[in-house]
């Protein structure tokens, strides 16, 4: 089964706009984050959140903007030391952030909080990186107890392709931080495309984290399908036909990240009404086959 599409509003220009076209199309996620836009995202979001109550949003913890972070200094939720890094996991700042993002978003529960990119705070000790991995998740675990947040998990650029943790380490961080009891670890996202291609090719040989993941019944939200926008103009109209005839270049590139094994959302960042139309078209087309995935990893591998 194709995934889903979701909306990623990193880079979207318009985001209330793109949440008026996500929520008209059916789309169940928004994904978003408290230092996107310039740290006005969520607050962006709110009104088309309170418009649709039906659409599930997920947002993050981690990096913050000059001024979040003066508030969060004056709030205690940081030193003054901590602030100018622009990146934490401490559970003082973890508390705050997600109480803030609560109030941004006009959310009572969030439907999901993901640690942003938690490699930016690895300097080459696995075991202090996934400590502090596991003290987020231990604030997550209480905000999901007070009922707050309905499940979390992690949003990386290259923290799973250059293993400083894997899915199973962090399921079993999960379980620590759970108290050993039911844990609320649900999702993990990360960049796949036809230009990081490492998660497609680990899949189809039954490796690497999407497999993992999609074994433990974790949602993969699937980031940058376009390469920040820059993919269309890359792939040729032959490679396009390759993938499937008839379909842009865009379409393309969205169908084959999301027939790819393991993937249940693909977020794209789009803000006209055509081009979501477009990658929606391209998401209700068939999936691909895991030879046809093969064959277009093979060609791009060799070019």
């Amino acid at each position: 089964m194709t995934a889903q599409l979701a909306l990623g509003t990193y880079r979207c220009r318009a985001i209330p706009e793109a949440a008026a076209h996500a929520a008209a199309s059916g789309a169940q996620w928004i994904d978003t984050a408290p230092n996107y836009a310039a740290g006005r995202a969520q607050k962006l979001l709110a009104p088309a959140l309170a418009a649709h109550p039906s659409l599930w949003v997920s947002t993050k913890v981690g990096y913050f903007t000059v001024a979040t972070g003066a508030e969060a200094v004056n709030a205690g939720a940081l030193t003054e030391d901590q602030a100018p890094a622009g990146h934490s996991l401490v559970p003082d700042y973890v508390r705050w952030q997600i109480a803030r993002n609560r109030e941004q978003l006009g959310r009572d529960a969030l439907d999901m909080v993901l640690l942003h990119n938690p490699e930016r705070a690895y300097t080459g000790d696995r075991r202090a990186l996934h400590h502090a991995i596991r003290n987020a998740f231990a604030v997550l675990e209480e905000a999901a107890a007070a009922g707050h947040v309905t499940g979390y998990g992690i949003a990386t650029w290259a923290g799973l392709e250059e293993e400083v943790f894997t899915v199973g380490e962090l399921l079993a961080l999960a379980v620590e931080a759970a108290g050993g009891q039911r844990h609320h670890l649900v999702a993990v996202q990360l960049p796949v495309s036809l230009v990081m291609m490492t998660p497609i090719a680990q899949a189809l040989h039954g490796r690497g984290p999407l497999p993992a993941a999609a074994g433990a019944g974790l949602r993969v939200m699937a980031s940058t399908p376009l390469h920040g926008g820059e993919l269309p103009g890359m792939v040729g109209q032959e490679l396009a036909d390759l993938i499937r005839p008839g379909l842009t270049p865009a379409q393309a590139c969205v169908l084959a990240v999301a027939s790819c094994p393991g993937v249940t959302d693909v977020l794209i960042a789009v803000s006209s009404a055509p081009h979501w139309r477009e990658a929606a078209d391209a998401v209700a087309q068939p999936s691909l086959t895991a030879a046809k995935l093969r064959e277009i990893t093979g060609v791009l591998a060799s070019a």
